[in-house]
């Protein structure tokens, strides 16, 4: 059987990126750290709350590049003088993507008890009725 790609498909027309989009999303990786929820704020809103505890904000960095949110966590360790006699919460460092669609843009962060909210919006294009005129040869 042979594999028909996405974008190959003869009524999925300019829609290649789409399979880069997913072969990017899935080399995007399972970590679960730091775990995060996604909710629905709104027909048109969303919001990503990830469990940050221990970053302080200039530890944290969010950018967009190529349509993909990422997320990074880097903690200063000017903890030398410190001795552990035991270690049970995490100090690493991470980076969480998410792939956001067309029309998607971040509105907002904000820290709050441990946590970071994105705020996200989409933009609900105008609807646009386009008639093409057949020429005559």
């Amino acid at each position: 059987m042979t594999k028909l790609a996405l974008g190959a498909h003869p009524f999925l027309l300019g829609f290649d990126q789409l399979e880069r989009l997913v072969e990017r999303t899935a080399k995007s990786g399972n970590d679960s750290y730091p775990p995060f929820n996604i909710e629905q704020a709104s027909d048109h809103a969303f919001r990503i709350t990830l469990a940050v505890a221990g970053f302080a904000e200039e530890d944290l960095s969010i950018t967009v590049e190529d349509r993909q949110l990422i997320v990074r966590g880097r903690q200063s360790d000017d903890q030398s003088d410190r001795i552990f006699l035991h270690r049970g919460i995490a100090s690493r460092q991470f980076q969480k993507a998410f792939v956001l669609a067309d029309g998607v843009d971040v509105a907002g962060a904000k820290t709050e008890n441990g946590l970071l909210h994105i705020d996200l919006k989409r933009s609900v294009p105008d609807t646009i009725v386009q008639t093409i005129e057949i020429n005559k040869s």
